[in-house]
């Protein structure tokens, strides 16, 4: 259960990087309504540039925290609870222009990681047989 918990954390948090440092200016098949980089994603959400920074800062933050929660676990509840937090308003926005559901998918699917992350730890151990 661990290492499923320790690949989730390497899974969201790279993806997290990938998207805000390497592509973030890149056209994919999951930006909101056609946008072509961030900025024009959170513009066609009718958000302010302010929010795309904020929103930026916490999710590379958040995905720094994921990967030194490998040394330091204290840190992996409050970053993956973030993440989830934000990816819930990531497929809120994705509602709310009306895009189709396929644009929602990598939203929802780090939701689901960081679900696994945060409550995977709490569920009581299987009896011993």
């Amino acid at each position: 259960m661990q290492s499923f918990i320790l690949i989730s954390q390497l899974i969201v948090s790279l993806g997290l990087l990938n998207v805000w440092l390497l592509r973030s200016r890149k056209q994919t098949p999951y930006r909101g309504r056609d946008a072509r980089s961030l900025a024009e994603e959170f513009a066609a959400y009718g958000l302010p540039n302010w929010f795309m920074l904020l929103v930026g800062a916490m999710k590379i933050s958040a995905a720094l925290l994921l990967i030194a929660g490998i040394w330091f676990p204290a840190l992996v509840l409050p970053a993956a609870s973030t993440v989830a937090v934000l990816m819930v308003g990531a497929v809120l926005m994705h509602i709310r222009v009306r895009d189709p559901w396929s644009k929602s998918v990598p939203a929802t699917m780090v939701l689901a990681l960081c679900l696994v992350i945060v409550l995977l730890p709490s569920l009581p151990a299987p009896p011993l047989q």
